[in-house]
């Protein structure tokens, strides 16, 4: 046969590649239940779509070339559900996907090919970090900081990342980076690994402590959600992107309305408590009004007193901002203002209407929230909405008091405002109101403290919004979904194929 030895040696290079770190590595993870770097790619595109670039780099080190196939990052293009993406893949047999030359030459070329071209990047992360010696001395520095724009996000496409093991190095500055971040629990996400953490802070540090799912998703928010395996983080990635366009320049796309999508809004009355001091789960509400199994909730376990909800209404994706007085009495501390600013962001930069459920009792008052910042949060909460240009439906449901009135989307905020007949328009809880303008207490004065709380709730109901036209409508909160579908389609209008203008593209990743 013509050319049988270059034949035989591309066919020799091609198993060695796909080989990855060798038998022995793969079998190891096997054994531990985890997905290899090229399963995971098989397991989240469609059926031979993906097509590899840099199968055959290596690394430039004469030292370590015979032992870094694909030099550590599997790289490349493939469709999820169609649509295609750009995707990169640590394989950790390999050098521990240390980030080198080569192997940065790989993502940089595939993120570039994906904003270029329109499609979302997906970054499945497992790395140890730098490789060495390559970063060390000035060499060493004469090779990194070569691309001034390595770290800009203008938003031109999503990214998604997941945290899939040991990430160190790319894998995490990457994430920090993402649209959606998810991760296996069992998985880390640090700057540095604990035992040079350990050394640098001279004490002791588990992995989970430095930085675990429960860290990553419970307090500082970097993280999006914790599944249990592999195979699910790469689920919830298909899902989150179903909701988004390939890139800003285009709609979300739209899919058929599930049958028996409008029942569960005639429950509503069922979920929203009678009395106002009563809790209740407003991520409930969400679900009864969106598109039946349509919710997609991300930063559940962060600042938890609001909710952010991608979910569909009548087909066509919607970003939800809820309340939840479950937790704090609903009441926004430091982490529910990153937490909604970060939605804000996502969702105006990829085309998503927003709609701002309210039943807010104001800021969380108190000595950490000072600590933490607490103002310049309001702020950048209020900044970031002022630059949405996406539609902002607003439906006040129960109590809104104080600024957090114009946080969540009161005034002219919004470009359509709705009451239901019980929202509660004071400027703090009447009770508290009697004591802090009159000093008067209910065990001290029952009658003149009822008389005084009747005068303060005069002029506090929907009905009051409604007659200086604050609010374009009061509705019976049984028709929310068929208001907000009937109100987005027209605000909708003059979009350019319902894109909006972008102006929060490059707001910061984190805050």
């Amino acid at each position: 046969m013509a050319y049988e030895k270059l034949i035989q040696e591309f066919q020799e290079r091609t198993a060695e590649a796909i080989g990855m770190g060798g038998p022995e590595k793969l079998a190891k993870r096997k054994a531990e239940g985890n997905l290899n770097a090229r399963e995971r790619i098989d397991y989240l595109l469609d059926k031979d779509s993906f097509i590899e670039s840099g199968r055959f780099a290596r690394s430039n080190r004469a030292e370590v070339k015979h032992k870094t196939p694909s030099d550590g990052k599997v790289a490349g293009f493939g469709k999820i559900h169609g649509r295609e993406v750009g995707l990169v893949s640590n394989d950790f047999t390999v050098m521990g996907a240390s980030s080198a030359v080569i192997n940065m030459k790989k993502i940089k070329h595939v993120k570039q090919t994906a904003a270029k071209r329109g499609m979302p990047l997906v970054l499945l992360g497992e790395s140890s970090g730098a490789r060495m010696p390559d970063r060390m001395g000035a060499a060493g520095r004469a090779i990194i900081a070569q691309d001034p724009t390595e770290y800009q996000r203008l938003r031109e496409s999503p990214w998604c990342s997941a945290l899939l093991g040991q990430c160190y190095g790319s894998s995490t500055w990457y994430s920090a980076m993402s649209d959606f971040v998810v991760m296996r629990k069992g998985a880390i996400m640090a700057i540095a690994s604990p035992n040079v953490t350990s050394i640098a802070i001279n004490k002791p540090i588990t992995a989970e402590e430095l930085g675990g799912w429960k860290l990553l998703t419970g307090i500082s928010g970097l993280a999006d959600m914790a599944v249990d395996t592999d195979e699910q983080c790469l689920d919830a990635i298909k899902k989150f992107l179903s909701y988004l366009p390939s890139h800003h320049m285009e709609a979300p796309p739209e899919v058929a309305v599930p049958e028996g999508s409008d029942e569960a809004s005639k429950t509503i009355l069922d979920i929203m408590p009678e009395s106002r001091n009563q809790v209740y789960d407003s991520r409930k509400i969400i679900k009864a009004v969106a598109d039946k199994d349509s919710t997609f909730e991300l930063k559940e376990r962060y600042g938890k007193s609001i909710a952010t909800v991608l979910a569909r209404l009548d087909g066509k994706s919607v970003g939800f901002i809820a309340n939840n007085p479950l937790y704090k009495g609903g009441a926004l501390d430091a982490d529910a203002c990153n937490k909604v600013t970060s939605f804000m962001v996502l969702c105006d930069s990829f085309n998503i209407p927003l709609v701002f459920m309210v039943d807010v009792p104001g800021f969380l008052i108190g000595i950490e929230g000072e600590l933490r910042g607490m103002p310049g949060k309001v702020i950048n909460w209020m900044n970031a909405m002022t630059l949405v240009t996406m539609p902002k439906i607003t439906v006040m449901m129960r109590k809104n008091y104080g600024q957090a009135f114009i946080n969540m989307a009161g005034g002219k905020n919004a470009d359509e405002i709705a009451c239901w007949p019980m929202a509660d328009l004071g400027f703090m809880d009447p009770a508290v109101s009697v004591n802090v303008l009159y000093g008067v207490k209910f065990e001290d004065d029952p009658e003149r403290f009822k008389q005084l709380k009747a005068e303060v709730e005069r002029d506090t109901s929907a009905w009051g919004l409604a007659e200086l036209y604050e609010a374009q409508n009061v509705i019976d909160p049984r028709d929310t979904r068929e208001y907000l579908i009937r109100t987005l389609e027209v605000h909708r209008l003059r979009l350019k194929k319902g894109v909006g203008e972008h102006l929060l593209r490059n707001w910061p990743t984190s805050y």
